[in-house]
Formats: C-alpha cells, structure tokens, sequence
C-alpha cells in the first residue's frame, strides 16, 4: 500500500527536525497527559521509590496510513458487534454449552463460571429487583489483510480478537490523534497532498463516548436503593500500581468534573476491605473510602480494569472478591457472563464456515448484508478437539512447515499469551500426552497485514523502520437482560432490551514488523492514529 501509491510516506526528515520533533512530543504528552508510569528496567524503583514519575506513552512520531474504505468499515459495523456480544451474555443456555467444553482444561475459565453458578444459585439481585442491566465496553480489533503481494493487493479487515474486558487505550487513544494533529501543524515537513486533507485526519472522541457509556448506566441504576439514601458513585476496579493509570483517568475526569459524579480508584485487591453489602434485599454495594470511611456511597457501577489475567487472582480472597461484586446490585461492566463472551472459543464457534450463530444471535435485529458483513471480517479458526475440523487444525499444528502460518491462542485477555508459528507444534508437545488440555486453545490463520514505516518514540528513544498496525474499534452498548428462559432461542429471543448501543471511537496501535505481539501496555506496540488514504 505505501510503497506502491506514497512511497514518500512518511517524509524524510533531518537530525535537526526529529530533535524538534522528539522535544515536542514529549513536552505535549506530559502536558497533556499521554503518559504512564514507566516500566521498572527503564525507571528502576530504587530511583522512583514512590511512584511519581510519568513519561510519554510510547508512540509513533508520524500517524501511519490507513485504508479510508475499511477504516469505515470497521466503524460502520461496531454496533452490529455490540449486539452480538450482548446477545451471547444474554443467552446462558448457549453460552453454557459452549463453556463447559473449556472448563475441563482451563482452570481459569472454570472459576469465572463457577462465579456465575454461584449467584445464579442464590438469584441474580438485579433479576429479583426488576432492573437486570448491563454495560459494556468492548473493542473490535482487526488487522488489515492482503489476499495477494502483488502492486494492487485487494486490502480488507480480519477480526484480531473482540475485547469484552478491560479494553484498554480509550483516553489515550483520543490523545494521541490530538498530538498528531498538532505535529502536522508545525509543518516540519510539510505532509505532501492529498495526505494534508484534514478529513484524513478524523476525530477521535473515544475519551467522551466512553464517559459518556459510563454515565448512562450511572442514570440507569436509578436512585439510592438504602435507607437513609447515600450518595451514588462510580466505581474503577483497577490493578495494584496500575502503569496505565493516566488512560484510565482521561475517561473517569470527566465524570467527575462534568457531571458532578463521585468516581473511585480501587484495587482489586482492596475490594473486600473496602466495600461491603448491604444486608437489604437490594444487596447494594456500599464503598468505605479508605480516605473517608465515615463518607460512604453507594456504588452504581463497577468498571472493571482489572481480573480479567490470571494474574489478577493470587489467592481464594481474590476469587471471593469477584463473588462479591457478582453479587451485589451494582451495575458491572462486564458482568462475569460478559466476561466469558469474550473467550476466544466463542470467537472460534462464530467463525467457523456455515455457521449459525450469527442468525441466532443477530437475526431479529441485523439484515442478512450486515450479518454477512461481519463474517467477511473472519478469518479462519479452528478448534483443536476431536470434531472434523478440530482434527484438520490438529494436523495444521503439529506440522513443522504448515504451522507457520497461523497462530495459537489461549482463553485469554492481555498481551504475551499467543504461540506463532513453528513454534506451535513444540508448545503442544510440551502440554503432554492429554490431549485435553489443546482444547483450552484455537488455531488462528496469520493475517498478512501490509508492510509500512514510520518511527516509534519509546522510553526516550527512537526506532525507525517496517511496522504494522492493528486498528481497534470501541463500542458501548447497556442493555436489560430481562427475564425468561435463559436457555432456549425462544427465551434468548424474548428477553432483552438494547438501551444503548454506539461506536465509541478509535485505537489504533503499531509495532515493528519482527514483532508478534501489539499490545502497547504489554510492552510491545505502540500508540498510533490514522492518516486516512484512498487505495
């Protein structure tokens, strides 16, 4: 794509511009808070003992070209996605079977489900009070894909993963379009035409949309449900000494200072020691503010920016303190069952060829051109189990030469997890003779994303050379999950009610081509926008 119709792009530049540039961009993300909290190998805590210093987020010093077609596209589509996802967490009869293949060989993925069977045991509070809502955030990720290495490749979007939990970058992310478009207004260089058109450039309104995703379900709770009543709050499940805590508050600000709305930081591992439930029936989640205990407020929303890593749950008390929030009346974004919606299995179960889950699932609310849409974002996946095409997948894996093209995933969210390539076949040596525990993985066919340059700025430094981009779409959607039988296609069919559903802006993150992994809070990518091209 860059090679054949901007070969220019981006512009050489000299030592002298790049040291402005690089001055630039890191005076304006400190100002204006596109930034984390460095990592321990480039900031040591010996030197940061309490955790003060910000640097500039990694980034690229020039927005990478992006397809202006399919970037519209993957736009067009979100909401369409939105229902999807919310319809699966709906629907637990469906999303059961589908579970109870996994929790055998995936530890993880059983206790997220033995969470739910829980409270699904004791009742759902918000079911038994008539107000069963909820939120989520999701991001749709994708790549762009080249069918042929020729000068004219036909260029389309093939889903990477779809986000349920903790789908991070949405405050950074409208920050760094900001600081790419004041770069382009310094001018040094000049961008050549057609690539100065500010409509290659769009807007990014994540930081507002998603803000504004969490004050509806605030509005949504309703009014206090104790008495005497307590001021209402927002809760931010977040991780102990949280890296990303700038992109994080970028979205929970506005809340705060626009719509007058109480909003906390709590550790996931604090939850227990600060939040208990009320002994009501309502079984409303009350926040003792370690700052304030005598200052309680009563939570309408917990927004999870943490627990969906293993990592997250180091003890029992851990897995207690999810529980707790399951159970308690406060809206959660996810809930445990949209949690699991996100699993890659459920990926693999939509994308298989010919199946029928997309009319299940979409066919009351979505016409056949969008469904079909949708799956032209598949790419190939398989399940490796005992079915025909888990043997096909099988025998992709465990051959040395046809396994470089595809890559295998575990049930999981974060960066770091996946297995590329010819590496695979050794992996699945070393998980030993029971097969069973290959069933906790999909077989993914690589997409073949066109090659670009451009310069990462990371930990002080620059690095020049081929990259590739993976674009994320956020969508918000509320909905009410309603009553009836959960586990037939009539029941999925009459319950639920969409509240809200809107795409909610833009990510887009690049990393050098050598690179397997993309994710910028991982460690391997970093934060790019569009410059929007015709091909």
């Amino acid at each position: 794509m860059a090679e054949s119709k901007y070969p220019n792009y981006p512009p050489q530049i000299t030592d002298a511009q790049n040291e402005y540039l690089l001055t630039c961009i890191k005076n304006w993300s400190i100002l204006n808070g596109l930034a984390v909290r460095p990592s321990p190998t480039f900031v040591p805590s010996i030197i940061d003992p309490s955790g003060s210093i910000a640097v500039t987020a990694p980034v690229t010093v020039f927005p990478s070209l992006f397809p202006r077609s399919c970037f519209d596209e993957a736009r067009a589509i979100q909401r369409a996605y939105n229902e999807l996802y919310a319809a699966i967490a709906r629907d637990r009869g469906w999303l059961k079977a589908i579970v109870e293949e996994l929790i055998e060989v995936d530890d993880f993925i059983a206790k997220l489900w033995n969470v739910h069977l829980q409270v699904e045991k004791e009742g759902y509070v918000q079911v038994l009070e008539g107000h069963d809502l909820s939120l989520g955030i999701f991001r749709s990720d994708y790549m762009l894909h080249q069918e042929s290495e020729d000068h004219s490749p036909t260029l389309t979007i093939k889903q990477v993963e779809f986000n349920t939990i903790a789908s991070s970058f949405g405050g950074l992310s409208t920050k760094i379009s900001q600081l790419h478009s004041y770069l382009q207004s310094l001018a040094l260089p000049p961008t050549p035409p057609p690539l100065n058109d500010p409509s290659s450039f769009p807007q990014n309104p994540s930081i507002d949309s998603l803000s504004l995703g969490l004050l509806s379900a605030h509005k949504a709770y309703g009014p206090s449900k104790t008495s005497p009543s307590l001021p209402l709050c927002i809760l931010f499940i977040v991780q102990d000494s949280e890296a990303n805590v700038f992109d994080q508050l970028a979205i929970s600000t506005p809340l705060q200072t626009t719509h007058g709305i109480p909003t906390f930081r709590l550790p996931f591992s604090s939850i227990l020691a600060h939040t208990e439930i009320s002994n009501s029936p309502s079984r409303t989640l009350i926040y003792n503010p370690p700052h304030g205990p005598s200052a309680q407020h009563e939570v309408t929303l917990c927004y999870l920016r943490a627990g969906y890593s293993p990592s997250d749950y180091t003890s029992e008390t851990a897995w207690s303190a999810r529980l707790h929030l399951e159970r308690s009346a406060a809206i959660k974004c996810p809930s445990i069952l949209t949690h699991l919606a996100g699993s890659k299995k459920i990926q693999q179960e939509l994308a298989t060829p010919d199946s029928p889950h997309l009319s299940r699932f979409l066919g009351m609310t979505s016409s056949a051109d969008m469904m079909d849409r949708i799956r032209n974002t598949f790419t190939a996946i398989y399940p490796l189990d005992d079915s025909p095409a888990g043997k096909t997948a099988i025998a992709l894996a465990t051959d040395a030469e046809k396994s470089a093209d595809y890559v295998l995933k575990p049930q999981r969210e974060g960066g770091g997890n996946n297995i590329y390539g010819t590496k695979i076949p050794a992996f699945l040596a070393s998980l030993g003779d029971d097969k069973r525990k290959w069933r906790g993985h999909i077989l993914m066919k690589l997409i073949k994303p066109p090659t670009l340059r451009n310069t990462i700025f990371r930990n002080g430094k620059t690095q020049s050379g081929e990259v590739i981009g993976e674009l994320g779409i956020y969508g918000v959607c509320l909905w009410r999950n309603g009553k009836g039988d959960a586990g037939s296609v009539k029941g999925a069919e009459k319950k639920g009610e969409m509240l809200e559903n809107s795409e909610a802006g833009f990510l887009l993150r690049t990393k050098g081509r050598e690179s397997e992994e993309g994710g910028v809070a991982a460690g391997f990518g970093a934060m790019d926008s569009p410059c929007l091209v015709d091909i």
